[in-house]
């Protein structure tokens, strides 16, 4: 049944009514939704896949999940009768899981690490110990070191199809080939790791090392070619398909992340350790990390044929990380038969561990809650995610998909045939203030699923949030009864068989209505242009005054005029700008309205309502002179219904306006030979006195100070003296500024 259509024919009219209401009750009312495979991977998903086109549906179920009681699992392998091989760290521990799950410790080795496993085709398991460890087969409850690596550790084994056993080691990165009696060297790479190892046709072997993120094609004892250098320095997995293709997983390196770490671990334990890959252990050469590392001497057995008892250890704890973002993690390579090379993804959110072919898809895991993808054809779905730690290794045995995890180490037995049940948790949304909820939607098919919420005022669900809901099952019953709050999480729930299938889920709610807030008003005067009051036309012009002269002294044809005198008309004059920075917390719409009342006034008076800019400019001759104050109101009426809309307003400070220059007169002018004297007289009604300055025969301004040494009053005098004037007539211009900018000019000739 479409959950969809269903969903539409169990509303009732009152219920479409209802949210026909809501809908219509504010502009400003939204929905939550869950749509597509990326929306659905931010939540947690536990036992159900998510398919390529973001559906979720139920997933593989878990016939078992075994605890190995270790920080990591390192490698795992198939042996017989159903059996798996697990090897950990830190303290070196191979385990046996039977196939109901049951646990059983194999071995324990002297080194602290069993990095590899395989399995002959015999049914023999062989592990490979690390540090300074080195090659074990473990038979009849016995182990036995066979052979004794010169290299520091032990990273890959692979039982070749000629029934020996190829060892890729580090820090020199070889390759060792040991036939049952004796090892050899087999290929030198001139890598520090070779960090994986798998078998192609013809008796092709190919490498993955590190630090070079090179990839090998070995034909035969030492003769080898590359078929591709990554980008990446490690090459992690490596699978071959049944006609040649290749497939290789590349990573940021976490071979020399631990090598790095089990060189520093000894002196500084608790540091933290920088690499581009979570999954970093410390390595170091004895148990009890007595001493480093390097210096570290292992004790070989007398009688490397002599078999050594089985016998329990401890474990030990990991190395902290910082990890590097914003760069690439992980990739994964597909290479033809013929050569060409694609990259099928590539991620710099998780790290790829293994692959595994499975028919025609790829499945691959990852560091990010263990997730387990399936690529096939082009598209990548989630088969599932264990959840927390890191799956870093597949193996898949008849109907069987086992899961190896880190963190804590961990085995899992996965059913792809049925399914439990499972659920999915959202990640929590942030209504940005407190909401009212709607009605719960969701859109797929099948049956079987039911939600529940929960709803706080943490961004992270505490105590203090609500419990979770009793679920919702039905679209005819689907208002959430979840209180109002801030923030909000789903979680949807699968029963044991269920066949829904989800692909949106949608959470509507109405926030509360936040109010805005105006955060500053400006009143500043701007310079602006007019026409000249003789009626001619002005363009506007940066100068203050427009004078045409002709070389004959005539006025010009084009403006000739009856008077025999020319006005020099003033084209600049000031405007009162009133501007105002406003904001809501929902970025609602906002409308303004502008008030004003003088000092002397009371009541607010309107200037203009309804406005949407932030800027209004009045003419000049609007305010007298004297002191103001402005209001601003800011309404998000334009975005809610009238009830719920909200206003805010803030009044500037006192604000001056003086369009008026000061009054310049001449109080006394005399003038003896070279010599002269003026003093004058300036006064202003609304602001103090700034500055005054006076040009003789229009040379440069000087500045002159008042008579009582500061200019700094609404009345001031001022005296001028001047010496070495020529004989003859002489134009003294004076000016005189108000705080405001007004200049009041005089002038007086002197004879």
């Amino acid at each position: 049944m479409n959950l969809q259509s269903s969903a539409r024919r169990l509303l009732g009219p009152a219920l479409v009514l209802a949210l026909l209401a809501v809908a219509i009750h504010a502009a400003s009312s939204t929905a939550w939704e869950i749509n597509g495979f990326n929306d659905f991977l931010k939540g947690r998903i536990t036992g159900l896949s998510l398919d390529a086109n973001g559906r979720l549906e139920a997933g593989p179920a878990v016939r078992w999940n075994t605890s190995l009681g270790q920080p990591a699992l390192w490698s795992i392998a198939a042996g017989p009768n159903g059996v798996i091989y697990a090897a950990t760290g830190h303290s070196g521990q191979v385990f046996s899981v039977a196939p109901d799950g049951k646990l059983s410790q194999l071995w324990d080795a002297q080194q602290t690490e069993v990095f590899a496993l395989c399995v002959d085709a015999h049914g023999v398991l062989y592990a490979g110990s690390s540090p300074n460890g080195g090659l074990y087969r473990l038979q009849n409850g016995r182990a036995e070191e066979v052979w004794h690596s010169p290299a520091k550790y032990i990273w890959s084994l692979l039982a070749a199809p000629d029934g020996s056993i190829l060892i890729g080691t580090g820090d020199a990165g070889r390759i060792y080939r040991f036939d049952g009696r004796q090892t050899s060297l087999y290929y030198e790479t001139g890598q520090s790791n070779v960090t994986a190892l798998a078998a192609g046709p013809a008796g092709h072997v190919y490498a993955g090392t590190d630090p070079n993120g090179l990839l090998y094609d070995i034909a035969a004892a030492g003769s080898a070619t590359i078929l591709y250098d990554s980008s990446l320095p490690e090459i992690r997995a490596i699978t071959v398909a049944p006609d040649g293709t290749i497939y290789a997983a590349a990573m940021g390196g976490a071979v020399a992340s631990r090598s790095a770490a089990a060189q520093s671990a000894p002196q500084a334990a608790a540091s933290a350790v920088v690499a581009a890959t979570p999954t970093v252990i410390t390595v170091t050469a004895s148990k009890d990390n007595a001493v480093p590392a390097d210096s570290a001497q292992v004790p070989r057995p007398a009688d490397a044929a002599r078999p050594t008892t089985l016998a329990p250890s401890a474990t030990a704890s990991s190395t902290s990380v910082t990890e590097l973002g914003g760069v690439e993690k992980s990739a994964i390579y597909r290479l033809r038969p013929r050569g060409a090379v694609d990259t099928i993804r590539s991620s710099k959110e998780d790290n790829v561990y293994s692959l595994l072919l499975d028919g025609a898809a790829l499945l691959f895991s990852t560091d990010d809650h263990g997730r387990i993808y399936r690529l096939a054809d082009g598209r990548t779905s989630l088969l599932i995610e264990p959840g927390s730690g890191e799956t870093t290794q597949l193996l898949k045995v008849g109907s069987n998909l086992y899961a190896g995890l880190s963190n804590a180490a961990r085995l899992l037995n996965l059913s792809t045939g049925s399914n439990s049940g499972g659920s999915y948790e959202s990640q929590v949304h942030d209504a940005t203030s407190v909401a009212r909820w709607g009605h719960l939607q969701w859109h797929g098919s099948g049956a079987g699923v039911s939600f529940r919420t929960r709803t706080g005022y943490s961004a992270r669900p505490d105590s203090t949030w609500s419990p979770w809901s009793a679920p919702i099952t039905s679209p005819s019953d689907s208002l959430i009864k979840s209180p109002a709050a801030r923030f909000i999480q789903f979680r949807a729930e699968w029963a044991p068989g269920a066949d829904a299938r989800i692909n949106t889920i949608d959470i509507p709610y109405l926030a509360q209505n936040s109010s805005p807030v105006v955060r500053s008003i400006t009143v500043a005067s701007i310079v602006g242009t007019n026409a000249a009051k003789t009626g001619a036309s002005a363009s506007p012009s940066s100068s203050a005054y427009s004078i045409t002269v002709t070389d004959t002294g005539e006025a010009p044809a084009a403006s000739s005029s009856s008077s025999g005198s020319q006005v020099v008309s003033r084209l600049q004059t000031t405007q009162t700008q009133i501007s105002w920075q406003a904001d809501d917390p929902d970025s609602d719409k906002l409308v303004y309205s502008v008030y004003f009342r003088s000092e002397d006034q009371s009541e607010w008076q309107l200037i203009r309502s309804h406005m949407f800019e932030n800027t209004l400019l009045l003419d000049p001759d609007v305010f007298a002179d004297g002191r103001y104050f402005f209001k601003i109101t800011a309404s998000d009426s334009p975005a809610n219904s009238l009830e719920f809309a909200h206003q805010a307003d803030l009044v500037s400070s006192p604000v001056l306006i003086d369009n008026t220059p000061p009054v310049v007169s001449v109080v006394t002018q005399s003038r003896a030979g070279a010599s002269a004297d003026v003093e004058i007289r300036a006064e202003d009604k609304t602001s103090p006195l700034r500055l005054c300055e006076y040009s003789l025969d229009t040379t440069t301004w000087q500045p002159v100070e008042a008579v009582d040494g500061i200019t700094d009053s609404p009345a001031e005098q001022f005296r001028i003296h001047l010496d070495k004037l020529r004989a003859g007539e002489h134009l003294l211009v004076f000016r005189v500024y108000d705080a405001a900018g007004n200049a009041g000019l005089g002038k007086v000739v002197l004879r």
